[in-house]
């Protein structure tokens, strides 16, 4: 299965993103088919580039995206923003208990 996700490069502390299409099962920073988009999450705000015509390609192709780079995705309105539940708040999960 082929995965969208981010690829870590950049000096120990600096970190930036290479945004990749990777077999699921390969390495956070192991081989890669393609580089579609960086982000810099040290700029502010962040810094991100995304090719969106190879992004598309290769959602069409059946690549699933993880959930950060749903979110880079989303913000260029390449996918639908994800929705998540709010967690419960401590005191509330205390009562329940």
């Amino acid at each position: 299965m082929l995965r969208i996700r981010l690829r870590r490069v950049g000096k120990k502390k600096q970190p930036q993103y290479r945004l990749v299409v990777a077999d699921s099962r390969a390495p956070r920073d192991g081989a890669f088919i393609e580089t579609i988009g960086t982000y810099n999450p040290l700029t502010n705000p962040a810094t991100v580039e995304i090719n969106e015509d190879r992004a598309r390609s290769w959602l069409e192709k059946g690549a699933v995206p993880s959930d950060r780079a749903v979110k880079l995705l989303a913000g260029k309105g390449l996918v639908p923003a994800p929705v998540f539940a709010p967690k419960p708040k401590k005191e509330e999960a205390k009562a329940d208990a």
